[in-house]
């Protein structure tokens, strides 16, 4: 894949950063560069703690995190189901809550087009490499089918590089699911409901809440999807 001399010297700077001002200056370069509306990383780690770096409204950040729409958000929910990068329209805004949250983000400044890209780390740490824009569709089907290769290249190394300066990274234990935690969250990750799971494992549902829980508990989850996810991609279950 070629990469413009302008690009490869914004990649070069990346590969040099020390700091994570030098972060929030590489990711303005690469907005401008693309010449979008807003790109934002946005890191969440093994214990829900957050830090990122991007073009958004930093009164929409507080907004954000004051709110904990981390709860609520689409993107964020859809994403820790995903392994491949996502274009916002694929996900489900169908809740009231959803269509609440985006209307409040647009408020602010926030694009009605999205691609994200889910990154998976070392030690539970999940991220989210987000370009943003306001165009029709047309338009944007165009970008994201021109620039899709580089921008996931883009978002590993910009993930890597933040994971060298996140201060105080240590590595943590894997914690260990007992084998019923194992079957209950397997079988969540392949798409069956809690009624499903239950009846699959010869349990109540209350009984299987409780392996849930558990095993929520154990990965440090906020939520039973990020339960899935965390288990995927430490290995604990394989689908």
């Amino acid at each position: 894949m070629a990469v413009d001399a302008r690009l490869q010297t914004i990649l070069d700077q990346l590969d040099q950063t020390d700091t994570l001002d030098d972060l929030q200056v590489t990711i303005e370069a690469l907005r401008d560069h693309y010449r979008v509306d807003h790109m934002v990383y946005h890191w969440v780690g093994s214990a829900g703690e957050q830090y990122g770096c991007g073009t958004y409204d930093r009164a929409w950040a507080a907004v954000y995190q004051d709110r904990n729409y981390l709860r609520i958000d689409p993107v964020v929910i859809g994403c820790f189901q995903r392994f491949h990068p996502v274009d916002w329209k694929q996900l489900d805004w169908s809740a009231k809550a959803s269509r609440a949250f985006l209307a409040e983000a647009m408020r602010f400044g926030i694009g009605n087009q999205g691609f994200s890209v889910p990154i998976r780390g070392p030690n539970g740490q999940f991220a989210l490499y987000t370009v943003n824009h306001t165009c029709d569709d047309a338009d944007w089907a165009a970008f994201t089918d021109l620039n899709r290769r580089a921008l996931i290249l883009i978002a590993h190394d910009f993930n890597q590089k933040a994971l060298e300066l996140e201060p105080g990274r240590a590595p943590v234990a894997v914690p260990a699911l007992s084998p019923r935690e194992v079957d209950a969250i397997t079988l969540l990750a392949i798409g069956y409901n809690r009624a499903q799971v239950a009846n699959t494992l010869s349990i109540s549902e209350h009984t299987l809440r409780v392996y849930i829980e558990s095993a929520r508990f154990k990965l440090g989850a906020m939520n039973t999807t990020h339960a899935v996810a965390r288990a995927l991609s430490r290995g604990l279950i394989v689908i």
